[in-house]
């Protein structure tokens, strides 16, 4: 199994930038999360850090997990499998699953891709792993969107640097803000924040790409109860009123946007030279700016987390 050096050192914590924008009178500032060093960076490669490191521990031949068409974390994860020697086998619902950017690359790096109707992608990973077993391979199986306690664990980290970026700004963050999807890097941020046991009103506001509130919530609340239970056992968890998963942005669910997100990315690229997408980043960043004005937020120091998606912007160009 070979090693991969950018995976096996020490994250440098990802640079925070001010922004031109002042949208209601508001101070901007952005987390690069798309500059981690690894197969165009981003959530789902901070989170692929904690996963490389249990599988070098753990010493399998195959790595199987799911994920859409337009699914970072699906050509992170065959980004990572190419680069350690091993075989990597992708569950992918198959409605409406189009080409993108990240399933080319994640077909360039070799990974076995199957598609299901979602109603059965259950089924068929399991299927999937019973018949590697059975045939006397080791696989080693990662939830979509690396979702669980190694994912909640890498935004844990991520908030801790937060707090360093904090301290020797002297800038406080009123409202930090994301894209939210599977639910770990929120669940992180929230569990960084009550271990730094903050007694100020800072907000982390996760906007949902796709899953309704009360879905969302749900899984956020088990995963930062999962994390606890496993590595934090003797701290009191009052997580209920920190948890603002706020769904009014979704354009209709995963992968669905309007005019209004595509505006916004073309306005931060040309004012900031960033590149966002439709699916993730730009539309979170659409739907932050709607829940400002929504809830008359101003004169804040506000965090928007870059999550990656580099690859989709590109699909992105012209619609």
């Amino acid at each position: 199994m070979n090693a991969i050096p950018v995976l096996s050192q020490r994250l440098q914590s990802t640079p925070i930038y001010e922004l031109q924008d002042t949208f209601c009178e508001n101070h901007f500032f952005m987390k690069r999360e798309d500059c981690i060093p690894f197969s165009f960076g981003g959530n789902k490669a901070r989170k692929a850090r904690f996963f490389y490191q249990d599988i070098m521990k753990k010493q399998p031949d195959t790595i199987v997990t799911y994920g859409s068409g337009s699914s970072n974390h699906c050509r992170i994860i065959a980004n990572m499998a190419s680069a350690m020697g091993l075989a990597c086998h992708i569950i992918s619902p198959s409605d409406h699953y189009e080409a993108t950017m990240n399933s080319k690359m994640t077909e360039l790096f070799g990974a076995t891709i199957e598609t299901c109707p979602v109603e059965q992608v259950s089924h068929t990973i399991d299927a999937y792993l019973e018949q590697l077993i059975n045939i006397g391979q080791k696989p080693y199986f990662i939830q979509g969107g690396g979702h669980g306690n190694l994912g909640t664990a890498a935004y844990v980290e991520a908030y801790q640097e937060i707090l360093e970026y904090e301290q020797q700004s002297g800038i406080q963050f009123d409202s930090i803000f994301f894209a939210s999807g599977t639910g770990t890097t929120q669940a992180g941020l929230v569990c960084g924040q009550l271990l730094a046991r903050r007694n100020d009103d800072q907000k982390i506001i996760g906007i949902s790409i796709a899953r309704t509130a009360e879905r969302g919530y749900e899984v956020i609340a088990d995963s930062i109860r999962g994390y606890f239970e496993e590595y934090e056992s003797n701290l009191s968890i009052d997580y209920e009123s920190r948890l603002i998963f706020e769904d009014a942005y979704r354009k209709g669910g995963y992968g669905k946007f309007d005019e209004e997100v595509t505006k916004t990315i073309d306005s931060v690229l040309c004012k900031e030279g960033i590149p966002m997408d439709t699916t993730y980043v730009g539309k979170a960043y659409s739907g932050m700016k709607a829940y400002i004005q929504d809830h008359a937020i101003h004169g804040q120091n506000i965090l928007f987390i870059h999550t990656g998606g580099t690859p989709l912007f590109f699909d992105a160009i012209g619609k």
